[in-house]
């Protein structure tokens, strides 16, 4: 398993696939949602396995990190863990106290076992209960 920090630019294509299979085929959100103006200016993390693109996660300058998706064969083996551990790095590497995030309900324990706490009340994004979690060194 390969793990690399990367640009919209650089490697849009495969990042675009990723997301379209987990969150527009799979979960039906809308795709006119899913790609926004936060994709050209975040640093997004690609995981590849023998070159086949697996998994993405994005972290934008305001520190929120986002749109984590993992191919539904490896889900459960520690590929999204570390995305978002690599993610939470790079915030903190670049001056991000409190990186955040807008977790799915079902996902909340995966982010808290990562160190996310969650803040505020359950709402809708793309037709799905979310919550807001943020997480800072302890």
């Amino acid at each position: 398993m390969s793990y690399v920090l990367t640009t919209w630019g650089t490697d849009r294509p495969a990042l675009q696939q990723l997301r379209r299979e987990v969150f527009i085929v799979e979960q039906g959100v809308p795709e006119a949602e899913e790609w926004d103006d936060a994709d050209p200016v975040s640093i997004h993390l690609l995981a590849t396995l023998n070159r086949e693109p697996v998994g993405t996660g994005r972290l934008d300058p305001a520190g929120k990190i986002g749109r984590i998706a993992v191919k539904a064969g490896l889900r459960g083996h520690g590929v999204g863990a570390t995305i978002l551990h690599l993610l939470v790095q790079e915030a903190y590497r670049r001056g991000i106290r409190e990186p955040w995030l807008h977790a799915q309900l079902q996902a909340l324990p995966f982010y808290e076992k990562q160190g996310f706490r969650s803040e505020g009340e359950v709402f809708d994004e793309a037709g799905i209960p979310h919550r807001r979690m943020k997480h800072a060194l302890e």
